[in-house]
C-alpha cells in the first residue's frame, strides 16, 4: 500500500512538473514595435495612395487589422505613459512631455520581469533614463537624432555611427542573436524615432524620395470655417508655421545668398515668451553627421537649396504651400520606408529562426499625425488624423490571419492585453480592456461602444488648446475648456474629413444630449474631472 502511495506521488509531481514545463515554454513571446509619429495614411494596409509599407503590412495579412485604434492623449511621452501604466494620463500623471513621470508606479514590463520572462527596451522611450523591469536596454535620450545617435545604456552611454533607424534595429537584432535566454520567453521593445520631426531620412532615401511626388489630401487649404476657435488659432499649418531651414531642408546659406531673412513665424513658449528658429535647428542636426556621411546628403541638399532659390521668389502663397507640403512628404516618407525595411528584417529573423511561430508581434504608433490634413502637420487633437493610430497585431494559431477589426479600441488596453496573453495577473487600478477576446475572434464579448480622450498640454509650440471628448463610431464629441467654453460635434459617418461642427445642429439635439451624459459618466469612470483640470492648468 504505501509503495502504491509513494509511486501515485511521484507520477503526480511528475505531471505537476511536466505541466509547469509546458506553461513556461508555451507562453508567447512578445515583439512590441512601435514609431513615432506614424500616420495610419503612411501604412499602406490603411492607405495605399502616399506610400506601400509591404513588411509593415506583413503583420496584417498575417493577423488583425484595427480601423479604429486610438490614443487617450496624442502626444509622445504621454502616450508611452498610458501604454507602459495601463492608466491615463491624469491618474499616472504624464499629462504632457515636460511633466515628470512618477517611476514607482507599476508598469506591465515589470510585471512581465516578475513572472519570468526575459526583457529589452531599444530606441526611444522619449522620458527617463533607467526603464523599471527591463532586463537590457539602449534607449534615446529624449528625441534622440536621426545621425550618430547616443544611447543611453544600463551599464554605459554610447555614440554609435549609422542611421538612426538602421542602428536600432542593429541593437534589437544583436540581442536577439547573442543576449536571448532561449529557456524564457521575451517581451522585447524594439521602438523607432523614425518619423518624428524633422524628419531626416538616410542619404540613399533623402535621395530617392525627392523625386517623387505625392498626391495632396483634398483638405489641404481647409479655412476652419465650419470649426471652432482651436482649429482657426492652432499653430500647425504647413504654410505659416512649417519651417524652411529646419523642416524643408533649406540651407541657411541660401538665404544669406538670396539676402532674405527666413520667413518663419515666432513661436510661443510655455511662459508667454517668443523666439525665433534659427539656422541651429538645421546644422545640429547636419553637423552630427561625419564627412563622408554629409559629401552624400550635399548632393540633395544643394538640389533643394537651388530648386528654392530659382522659384521661391516668384511663388504665391497657394504654390509655397505646394512646394512646402511635396517637401514635407518627401522626407517624412522617406523615413518611414527605412522603418518599413528594418521592420522587414527583424521579421525575417523571427522566422528564419522559427520564433515567429509563439511570438505575438504588434506594430503601432505613439499617435497619428496630420500629413496636410487641415493644412496641418503635427498632432495633439481628438481629430481623427491625430487621435487614431495605427494598429495591427500578428499571433499565430490565434488570430485568424487577414482579418480587420472596426472596434474602438485604444492604447490604453495594451498593458492588459499583454498580460492577459502571457497569464499574468494585471492589477486592479489598470483601466484599459483586454482585447483578447477581439483578437480571438469572439466580438460578443467586447462591450466598449465609446473612447475617451483628453489633451492636457499648456498652449504652447502648435497653440492646441486643451480638451477632452468621447467619441464612438458614428459621433464625435468635444470640450474646449482653455481660455474657450467651446462644443464640437461631428458626424464621423455623413463628414469624415470633420469639416462641419454640428454641435448647434437641431437636428443633432438629440445625439448631443445623449453624448454629453455619456461623457460625463466616462469622466466618473476614469476619475477624471473640473478639479483636476484645474489643478493641471498651468502645468
Amino acid at each position: 500500500m504505501k509503495y502504491y502511495s509513494f509511486k501515485l506521488l511521484f507520477i503526480a509531481f511528475f505531471i505537476l512538473g511536466c505541466t509547469n514545463d509546458i506553461d513556461t515554454k508555451t507562453k508567447p513571446n512578445i515583439l512590441f514595435i512601435m514609431s513615432d509619429d506614424h500616420a495610419y495614411q503612411a501604412i499602406s494596409a490603411y492607405d495605399d495612395r502616399l506610400i506601400q509599407t509591404p513588411n509593415i503590412d506583413r503583420i496584417a495579412d498575417e493577423g488583425m487589422l484595427f480601423t479604429n485604434a486610438s490614443v487617450t492623449n496624442s502626444i509622445c511621452a504621454p502616450s508611452r505613459a498610458v501604454i507602459l501604466t495601463g492608466k491615463h494620463s491624469h491618474i499616472n500623471g504624464k499629462i504632457d512631455n515636460i511633466a515628470e513621470f512618477d517611476d514607482s508606479q507599476m508598469t506591465f514590463p515589470q510585471l512581465f520581469q516578475k513572472a519570468g520572462y526575459q526583457t529589452a527596451m531599444f530606441g526611444k522611450l522619449h522620458f527617463g533614463n533607467n526603464p523599471k523591469g527591463v532586463d537590457d536596454f539602449l534607449i534615446l535620450p529624449g528625441q534622440g537624432d536621426y545621425i550618430n545617435p547616443r544611447f543611453l545604456g544600463k551599464d554605459k552611454d554610447t555614440i554609435i555611427t549609422g542611421y538612426v533607424t538602421d542602428v536600432i534595429t542593429d541593437l534589437t537584432l544583436n540581442w536577439f542573436k547573442t543576449k536571448r535566454d532561449k529557456n524564457k520567453p521575451f517581451l522585447t521593445f524594439y521602438l523607432h524615432k523614425a518619423p518624428h520631426r524633422a524628419w531626416w531620412p538616410s542619404p540613399e532615401k533623402f535621395a530617392e524620395f525627392y523625386e517623387r511626388e505625392f498626391p495632396e489630401p483634398e483638405n489641404l487649404y481647409d479655412d476652419y470655417s465650419g470649426r471652432g476657435t482651436a482649429a482657426k488659432t492652432a499653430e500647425m499649418n504647413i504654410l505659416t508655421h512649417m519651417q524652411y531651414m529646419q523642416d524643408s531642408k533649406v540651407r541657411p546659406s541660401t538665404f544669406e545668398k538670396m539676402g532674405k531673412v527666413e520667413p518663419e513665424i515666432l513661436y510661443a513658449r510655455g511662459d508667454g515668451t517668443f523666439f525665433q528658429p534659427t539656422s541651429a535647428s538645421f546644422y545640429n542636426r547636419y553637423n552630427r553627421g561625419n564627412e563622408e556621411q554629409k559629401k552624400k546628403y550635399d548632393v540633395t541638399l544643394n538640389k533643394i537649396s537651388e530648386d528654392f532659390k530659382t522659384n521661391w521668389p516668384n511663388m504665391n502663397d497657394k504654390e509655397k504651400m505646394k512646394w512646402k507640403f511635396q517637401r514635407y512628404m518627401q522626407d517624412y516618407l522617406a523615413t518611414i520606408s527605412s522603418v518599413d525595411d528594418n521592420v522587414g528584417r527583424v521579421l525575417d529573423y523571427l522566422e528564419e529562426t522559427g520564433l515567429d511561430e509563439n511570438t505575438i508581434v504588434v506594430y503601432t504608433s505613439d499617435q497619428g499625425f496630420y500629413l496636410g490634413e487641415h493644412g496641418w502637420f503635427d498632432k495633439r487633437f481628438i481629430y481623427d488624423e491625430s487621435f487614431k493610430t495605427p494598429l495591427m497585431i500578428r499571433w499565430p494559431n490565434e488570430i485568424k490571419p487577414g482579418t480587420t477589426n472596426e472596434e474602438m479600441v485604444q492604447n490604453l488596453d495594451f498593458a492588459q492585453t499583454f498580460l492577459e496573453a502571457a497569464m499574468i495577473e494585471a492589477p486592479e487600478d489598470m483601466q484599459g480592456e483586454s482585447l483578447i477576446p477581439l483578437l480571438k475572434g469572439d466580438n460578443k464579448k467586447w462591450d466598449r461602444d465609446a473612447v475617451y480622450y483628453h489633451y492636457y498640454e499648456y498652449p504652447s509650440v502648435h497653440m492646441a488648446k486643451r480638451h477632452y471628448g468621447i467619441v464612438n463610431k458614428e459621433f464625435k464629441l468635444a470640450h474646449f475648456y482653455f481660455d474657450v467654453d467651446e462644443w464640437e460635434l461631428y458626424d464621423r459617418v455623413k463628414d469624415p474629413n470633420e469639416m462641419n461642427n454640428v454641435y448647434n445642429d437641431p437636428k443633432y439635439k438629440d445625439v448631443v444630449k445623449k453624448l454629453t451624459t455619456e461623457l460625463k459618466e466616462m469622466r466618473i469612470k476614469y476619475k477624471d474631472s473640473e478639479e483636476l483640470d484645474k489643478s493641471f492648468i498651468y502645468r
